[in-house]
């Protein structure tokens, strides 16, 4: 009898290791917690003079994070300030004609130049009667004429220019002028705008989440200042393969447990599913490798407000059967 109540405890304890190695064991999938990050990069180079803020803080829209020194780049927009006060001085000058005092200056050259005229006029005709009698040289009449031809040359020059002064600047002159400011101006505009670009001030409210650069440090264009998250926009990102995303679509719901919250269930809603890059995406299905399944990011948002909720925080779920 004892016999048989052993043989029978052994066939009981097998079956139930049988049965229990049948039986498909729950599949638990990590994911971590992330939030809408802001990379703050510099757009001009130079020395950075100040960092009021330090990492943790929060920052309202505008408020200031970094100044950065460049006498260099303040210097030349001065200059081009300068530049455009002499653009406009010009401008004006062209717009308001020719001086009263020149147009008559330009008259009274014309009253000299017509004088000098009629002198070279009388002198050749004294010259050439004297040739014709032999009393005076041909040589003679030939400076009288080329002086006479020199003093109508002259009369004519000044009457145009006392024409120019009465006309004033000519409407190509105006427009070399009016382009001449504008461009000052646009040279302003661009270097106001790298002056301001000084300043870096937060787009929007979020967090400091990181710290690349520190006081007296110079930096080039592009390089990274800090970045930002946005705590207002926080999800779960879960990284499935292909296979286990196959039913679930955006909008399901299902539970998941974060530690640093206590483990207490909390009910996020699909949002997002997005293949990854296929740099990093493929996982064999079989150690001897059959074929490959991608990798899909799912993300997963908090139903109800989760205020202790955090970039970095770890979560987990149940996926057997978990999303509904």
């Amino acid at each position: 009898m004892a016999g048989i109540i052993v043989a029978l405890s052994v066939v009981v304890i097998v079956g139930l290791s049988l049965w229990f190695l049948i039986q498909p064991q729950p599949l638990i999938v990590q994911g971590e917690a992330d939030a809408t990050r802001i990379d703050v990069a510099a757009r001009v180079d130079g020395r950075i003079a100040t960092r009021p803020v330090e990492r943790g803080d929060m920052v309202a829209p505008g408020q200031v994070l970094v100044t950065i020194s460049n006498p260099q780049l303040v210097a030349r927009l001065a200059e081009a300030e300068a530049a455009k006060a002499v653009a406009v001085a010009d401008l004006a000058r062209i717009e308001a004609g020719t001086r009263a005092e020149v147009v008559a200056a330009r008259k009274a050259a014309i009253d000299a130049a017509a004088a000098n005229a009629t002198l070279a006029e009388q002198t050749y005709q004294r010259t050439k009667k004297l040739t014709q009698r032999d009393f005076a040289s041909v040589q003679r009449l030939d400076e009288a004429t080329a002086s006479l031809d020199v003093a109508k040359r002259n009369l004519e020059q000044a009457r145009l220019s006392y024409e120019e002064a009465v006309a004033g600047y000519t409407p190509e002159e105006r427009g070399v002028a009016e382009a001449s400011v504008a461009k000052a101006e646009s040279a302003i505009e661009t270097l106001q705008a790298q002056v301001n670009e000084l300043t870096v001030e937060a787009p929007e409210a979020a967090q400091v989440y990181q710290i690349g650069v520190e006081p007296g440090e110079y930096i080039s264009p592009g390089v990274p200042l800090m970045s930002l998250v946005d705590l207002s926009d926080i999800w779960l990102r879960f990284d499935l393969r292909e296979d286990l995303v196959r039913n679930l679509k955006v909008g399901d719901r299902f539970e998941v447990r974060i530690p640093a919250l206590g483990n207490r269930p909390v009910t996020v809603a699909v949002r997002t599913i997005a293949t990854r890059g296929e740099y990093a995406g493929w996982r064999a299905t079989r150690a001897t490798g059959d074929f490959d399944l991608r990798t899909f990011e799912v993300r997963a948002y908090p139903v109800e407000p989760l205020p202790g909720l955090r970039p970095g925080m770890s979560a987990y779920a149940d996926w057997t059967g978990a999303h509904r």
